[in-house]
């Protein structure tokens, strides 16, 4: 059976001392600048995708439910009593665990509130920790279907993706985050399978955000189930870049499209690489690149849109997406809609 993988690298030469940092307050908030230079603080990140109108506006994704498929989660304090479910498709653990730190750092791009750190975001009126996620207050729930080399089948992929259905509406569930996939030469069947069950996922009411895949520059590498034609595909804005000196994957690793079927993917860009976010050692923070990084902030992004429009089906949300990027993929000489653009998607 084809093999799925998660769509990031990471660099671990940091995570002591990030962990260090967490418990040492007063050194943390002296060298916080430090770790800017090195890597893209959420803080930055936000800053890039534009939240300061929705986070005036009071959004946080307050009573929006995120699905997240991935390694697993710990109970870092960031996420406070938000997971509000964990189910293990690989060894049908009952207690929350991540052998990897994948599923962690993911999750904390999208919920965590930063409460690890102490720093606020300057020059605004409203105060967001410098690791918090795009929405610190949506709750997570956490479907492992990787182990902890990251890898996986499509049986666990689909058994997942039947649980979110089956179970949408018991958890007032509006987004999936997949930062897995597996490239297209799998098998045609197994691609068929989950190509459906994602689409009809789809349908049902729940805005699927795949990661693109790190295995561009070239044509027709976006990863499955990215290349799903309903699916939002999220691809890195910034890969063309060294995060900040450590070449951490290979210039241009987004995967891009368009696809066989001469879609147009990835859809929407953001940020992805060197991102600091929540680690699996419960408290301290790491950096990971990738467009596995990328896709939640997306889906964060969208927890704060479904907060302000909670009717909207995934359909009318993309459509906004398309409508509001900025700026658009002709003015960054990619393919696709262009950059997600918070304040615009909220208005």
């Amino acid at each position: 059976m084809p093999s799925v993988k998660h769509s990031s690298e990471y660099s671990e030469k940091f995570n002591i001392f990030l962990s260090f940092l967490a418990e040492n307050k007063f050194l943390h908030i002296i060298i916080w600048k430090f770790f800017d230079r090195m890597g893209e603080t959420m803080d930055r990140v936000k800053k890039m995708i534009h939240t300061d109108y929705a986070y005036r506006s009071g959004l946080s994704g307050q009573n929006v439910t995120v699905a997240v498929m991935d390694t697993g989660i710990v109970a870092h304090p960031d996420f406070e009593d938000r997971i509000i479910y964990f189910h293990d498709f690989c060894y049908g653990r009952k207690e929350m665990y991540d052998d990897n730190g994948h599923g962690t750092h993911v999750s904390g791009i999208i919920a965590g509130n930063g409460k690890m750190s102490e720093q606020y975001l300057k020059d605004t009126a409203h105060k967001v920790r410098i690791y918090s996620g795009v929405a610190p207050k949506c709750r997570i729930i956490m479907l492992k279907v990787l182990d902890e080399n990251g890898n996986g089948n499509t049986k666990k992929v689909l058994d997942a993706v039947m649980w979110v259905k089956e179970n949408r509406e018991r958890y007032h569930i509006k987004i999936l985050n997949i930062s897995v996939g597996m490239l297209p030469g799998a098998g045609v069947e197994e691609q068929r399978k989950l190509l459906y069950a994602i689409d009809e996922l789809w349908d049902a009411g729940i805005m699927v955000v795949a990661a693109a895949g790190n295995n561009g520059p070239k044509e027709n590498t976006v990863t499955i189930p990215g290349i799903s034609r309903k699916v939002l595909t999220v691809g890195s804005s910034d890969d063309d870049t060294y995060d900040r000196g450590r070449k951490v994957l290979k210039t241009g690793y987004s995967g891009r499209g368009p696809t066989a079927c001469c879609i147009v993917k990835p859809e929407i860009l953001a940020p992805g690489t060197g991102i600091t976010s929540c680690s699996k050692d419960k408290s301290g923070y790491q950096v990971k690149s990738g467009t596995s990084m990328a896709a939640p902030v997306v889906s964060g992004a969208l927890a704060l849109a479904f907060e302000k429009y909670p009717s909207f089906t995934p359909a009318e949300m993309k459509l906004r997406l398309y409508e509001r990027a900025y700026p658009r993929s002709a003015q960054l000489g990619r393919i696709g809609w262009g950059m997600i653009h918070v304040d615009h998607l909220v208005r």
